[in-house]
């Protein structure tokens, strides 16, 4: 689960250029924002927060988030990596280990993203997860100063069979 120590870190991630850009987000979030938003965040039940971290030192690199709706039993798949951690693996796996637990530990039917389309290493680390395309919205989003198509991306429970990787 992610911590209150790790925010800095968190804010410093989701404000470098790479991850600003692959949100398609105009600009950088203040920390006043970032930090009043981590204390809305961390009382609400319908967000599950995970904290990637680097095996060989315990260092966080990132993290991910499943937004639930608890009334349809599906959640949106959110992550964000370290720029020093991005190119090794954490994406694929961090996003792997997020729906074996969505669906092994937390019995949910259905798990989906959105992702701008040039945005093609996050495609790749999705898809080699286990999600797979769901459709587009055109034009719906913004890249490098121009509009872009969103794909939306999910995984569902049977595409998971088997018992949990999660000891």
């Amino acid at each position: 689960m992610t911590t209150a120590e790790h925010l800095r870190e968190y804010h410093r991630w989701e404000n470098d250029p790479e991850t600003i850009l692959g949100y398609g987000n105009q600009a950088p979030q203040s920390w006043e924002t970032r930090a009043a938003g981590y204390e809305a965040q961390a009382r609400s039940d319908r967000q599950t927060r995970f904290e990637i971290v680097r095996l060989t030192d315990d260092r966080p690199v990132g993290t991910t988030v499943l937004y639930v709706d608890h009334a349809v039993r599906t959640a949106e798949f959110v992550m964000v990596l370290a720029p020093e951690a991005r190119g090794h693996g954490f994406a694929a796996e961090a996003t792997l280990l997020t729906l074996d637990w969505a669906f092994h530990m937390a019995a949910l039917r259905m798990v989906w993203l959105k992702v701008l389309e040039p945005n093609v290493r996050a495609v790749r680390a999705y898809e080699k997860a286990g999600f797979r395309p769901a459709g587009r919205l055109r034009q719906a989003g913004w890249w490098r100063g121009e509009s872009c198509d969103e794909l939306l991306m999910d995984a569902v429970r049977a595409d998971f069979p088997g018992p949990s990787a999660i000891p």
